[in-house]
Formats: structure tokens, C-alpha cells, sequence
């Protein structure tokens, strides 16, 4: 079989469509290269701070291996986004429904939340990601370029690349398809398992589920994360690596040998002082034997790059939406304030229905329910649930629960509160119970009272029949309070 040669067919494109490209990459480089220009084009910030005017994915996947905070600005939303179970459910059918079954044994088999993690990761890192969807119809390399076909009914894996190892070959270049500008066919790369070769092949676009993170312009490249911050992640590598060599050249204080005025160093002296002093610099003794000289230490050149951090910390949390707190991790050590919890929650919220729930989850489904891997919804609709971010917490629900329990306390300790307010009443708008809550509340409380009069009933008729009579409850009887009678005072002058 012929193979197809390798990257973008010119062929496949008008003269039109070409000139159309090349202006687009015009206008790309022509705007890049006009980045940092100051006073009219005589000073260039880029270039004197060394910022890039262009990145490629190679730039972006390096700095994200490389990089502490880099990875976190990946990984914070990615980690916050997944939490809890992955969960399919069909709408208004309260059963276990046919697609939710298989879809439970499906993602178990697969561990496709795993993969959803992964493939999210590698397309905020780049422009794009790409999961390879692995049907039982390919026996060679070769069948990966046929469109797949309505009847693959298995899928025996899902692997999850990055734009590196998914390139784009080709695009829908005829204007009448509904899917004209869009990619056609990837080159992919695959490292084989326990050797350094690599195995590729063209895969057509009805294998591969393109995904993407925030598109301007472009249906199929995104904007990598990282695009955004790039000079500010620059810049913490400065000022970190910058300290780090500070405090290593700097904290351990240099000296210098001042020698007496009156006292001649000879050649023999010297060398052997020399010899003392290169032995005490490389930690082989720990004091000096001198005769005329006199070691000062220099003063110490530290400084404190905190504030600097900060700042450039603060610039990366403005425009990623990521708290201070939550990027650097020091949450663990340090509660966040409800506020940034609640607004960072918020953020991952939109970021679940807007991006992983729109471009990844119910693209996979709706895929897999095409090529019949898993049946279609009973009720024609389905719906991801996601963990509940905004539910309170063990220690929340300990410090409410206190709360309520000091109210009713206080609420029931004093008669004339529950007159003016019913129970029920002081239920709802002062514990803020809710109706079914407040009707386990009184069915709890009723059937206590029950299981009480039961209780006094068995006891009573015990005592009867071991002819005993139960004693009466005497009510306390409480002397009225006499008026004492007001005494008048007479004042004698």
C-alpha cells in the first residue's frame, strides 16, 4: 500500500485558501515581533529582560516538566476540577438505567477519569490534547487512517497525547463539509514499551478526540496556560535561581588578610599561608595558624527575595484565577479565607460545565454512543454530576451543629420563647432546617414521647401485678411569696 507523505498537502488547497494562510502568518509573526517596542520602537523591554516573542509547544512542555510553579498553574485547576467520582445519569429515571451500567463498567475498565485527568493536563500545556480512542477494527497501522464506522461496537483503549505527539496533517479543505478548517488527519507518535524507539502512523480524525481548553479565533488550537504568565514564570526563575546563588556565594563571608606594616612575609610564609587558606575554604581545617597577618571577614551580601516573589506569585493568581494560597500550597498549612475558597470554587465550577463537561466528557460519550459502546440514554438525555465543591465540610457541619445546639438549648430552657415562637416556627427560621428535616425532627420527637409512655405503662403494670401500687407524682407546692410592705424611712436632721 502507498502511504500518504507526512505533514500539511498543499496540494489540497486553493491558491485563495494559501494566500490566506500566508497572511494569517504574517500578521502572527508581524504582531510578535512588535512585542516589548517602547518610545516609538527605540527601546525593547523583551529583549532586554530576554522574554521570548514566540513559544512552541516545546518551550511550554519543557518549562512545565522543569518548573515548580508551572506545574501548578497546570495542575491546581486540573486536580480541583476531577474531585470525586465521575458519574453518568440519565434524566428524570431515578433506576440504574441501561447507559448508566455500562458506562460504570466502561470508565472502571478503562479508567477513563484517569485518562480525562491526563488528556486535560496535556491540553492546557499546549494548544490542544488529543485522546486516541483504540476500536477493536484496527488490526495494522494501516487501519487507523479508515474512518471509523458506525458498527465498531468495542473500545479496547484510550491514550491520552499532547500536541507533540499528535501533530495535525492535514485539514478539511473543501468548503461545502460541515467540518471545513478542521483537522482531517494527525501524524501520531508512540513510544514502544521497554525500548527507546517510537512506532508512527496517521490516524483519520474519527479515531482521535480533539480537545481543546480556550479558543480565540481558531477551532482546533487553543491558548496554551502558560502563554499568558510566561515572562512572569521568567521572572520567578530569576529571582529564585538569582537567590539561591546569592545566599551561596554570599552567606558564607569572605575575609581578607591584612598584614602587619612591621613584619616582612617571605616567600616561604606566603606559600604556607596560601596553603592554610585553601585548606580552610575547602573544609579540611577548621583554624588558621598566622604570623603577621591579621583575617577580617567581609560583610555579608544577603537579601531577602520574598517580596519580589510575591509579587510576581500575585500577577500569575490575578490572571489565572487561582488563589495566592492555592497556587503556592499553603493552604495545607494555613486556611484560605472563605472568600478566596468560595470564589476559587466558583472558577472550578465554570471550568467543569464550560470545559471538561463540553469538551471532553460528553464529546467521549456522545462518540461512544455513536459507535454503539454504550447504549443510547432511555430518556434521550443525560447529565453529568459532579462532587458538590460548595458542601460544608466535617468541621463545618461540627461548628453549625454547635450553633444549633446552643440555640435550642436557649430556646428551650425558657418557657415564654416558645409562646411567643412554635417550634416548628424557631425550627425553620432560626436552625434554617428544612421541611423534610423539620418532619423527622417531630416524628423523632413523637415517637420518643411514645416509647416513654410505654416504657412508664410496663413499669406501672409491673408493680400492679407484683401488687404493689405505683406511686403518685406529687407536685411540688410553693408557699406564695409574701409582699413585704414597703418601709418608710423617716430622716431625722
Amino acid at each position: 500500500m502507498k502511504r500518504k507523505p507526512r505533514g500539511l498537502n498543499l496540494d489540497n488547497y486553493s491558491k485563495e485558501q494559501l494566500l490566506t494562510f500566508s497572511s494569517e502568518l504574517t500578521n502572527r509573526a508581524s504582531l510578535a515581533a512588535r512585542l516589548g517596542y517602547q518610545y516609538g520602537g527605540d527601546r525593547n523591554i523583551y529583549e532586554a529582560l530576554g522574554y521570548p516573542t514566540t513559544m512552541s509547544y516545546d518551550d511550554y512542555a519543557s518549562r512545565y516538566s522543569r518548573q515548580d510553579i508551572a506545574r501548578a498553574v497546570i495542575n491546581r485547576p486540573v486536580q480541583y476540577t476531577w474531585k470525586g467520582p465521575l458519574v453518568i445519569t440519565e434524566v428524570g429515571d431515578d433506576e440504574d438505567t441501561a447507559l448508566e451500567k455500562a458506562w460504570k463498567t466502561l470508565e472502571k475498565d478503562l479508567k477513563l477519569k484517569s485518562k480525562f485527568v491526563r488528556v486535560d493536563k496535556l491540553a492546557s500545556v499546549g494548544t490542544y490534547g488529543v485522546l486516541l480512542l483504540g476500536f477493536g477494527d484496527v488490526a495494522a497501522k494501516e487501519g487507523w487512517e479508515k474512518p471509523a464506522s458506525g458498527d465498531t461496537r468495542e473500545l479496547l483503549y484510550v491514550k491520552p497525547l499532547g500536541e507533540g505527539n499528535a501533530k495535525i496533517a492535514s485539514y478539511v479543505s473543501t468548503p461545502s463539509d460541515k467540518r471545513f478548517g478542521l483537522v482531517e488527519t494527525y501524524d501520531i507518535t508512540l513510544s514502544n514499551p521497554g525500548s527507546d524507539s517510537k512506532s508512527t502512523f496517521v490516524a483519520h480524525w474519527s479515531r482521535v478526540l480533539h480537545i481543546t481548553r480556550e479558543l480565540e479565533e481558531s477551532e482546533v488550537e487553543g491558548v496554551p496556560v502558560m502563554k499568558s504568565v510566561w515572562n512572569r514564570l521568567m521572572d520567578l526563575e530569576k529571582i529564585v535561581g538569582g537567590s539561591a546563588e546569592m545566599f551561596w556565594r554570599g552567606a558564607r563571608p569572605g575575609y581578607q588578610a591584612v598584614a602587619d606594616d612591621q613584619h616582612h612575609i617571605g616567600a616561604t610564609l606566603e606559600a604556607d599561608l596560601q596553603d592554610q587558606i585553601d585548606e580552610y575554604e575547602n573544609n579540611l581545617r577548621r583554624m588558621l595558624v598566622l604570623e603577621g597577618v591579621e583575617m577580617k571577614a567581609l560583610e555579608q551580601q544577603v537579601s531577602d527575595p520574598s517580596k519580589h516573589v510575591d509579587v510576581q506569585i500575585q500577577m500569575i493568581s490575578a490572571e489565572t484565577g487561582i488563589p495566592k494560597r492555592i497556587l503556592t500550597g499553603s493552604e495545607r498549612g494555613e486556611l484560605a479565607s472563605s472568600q478566596d475558597e468560595s470564589s476559587w470554587f466558583g472558577v472550578i465550577q465554570t471550568r467543569r460545565e464550560e470545559h471538561a463537561e463540553a469538551n471532553i466528557i460528553r464529546p467521549f460519550v456522545d462518540m461512544c454512543i455513536e459507535y454503539k459502546i454504550l447504549p443510547k440514554p432511555s430518556t434521550e438525555e443525560y447529565q453529568v454530576e459532579w462532587l458538590d465543591l460548595f458542601a460544608p465540610s466535617d468541621k463545618d457541619k461540627a461548628e453549625v451543629g454547635k450553633i444549633r445546639a446552643d440555640a435550642l438549648k436557649a430556646y428551650a430552657a425558657d418557657p415564654l420563647a416558645q409562646m411567643i415562637m412554635p417550634p416548628e416556627a424557631f425550627f425553620e427560621l432560626f436552625l434554617g432546617l428544612n421541611e423534610d428535616q423539620r418532619e423527622k425532627v417531630m416524628e423523632m420527637f413523637e415517637k420518643a414521647v411514645d416509647e416513654e409512655q410505654k416504657r412508664i405503662a410496663e413499669e406501672d403494670a409491673m408493680l400492679k401485678k407484683e401488687g404493689l401500687q405505683p406511686e403518685p407524682i406529687e407536685e411540688k407546692k410553693t408557699k406564695p411569696v409574701e409582699k413585704k410592705k414597703p418601709v418608710r424611712k423617716t430622716l431625722t436632721v
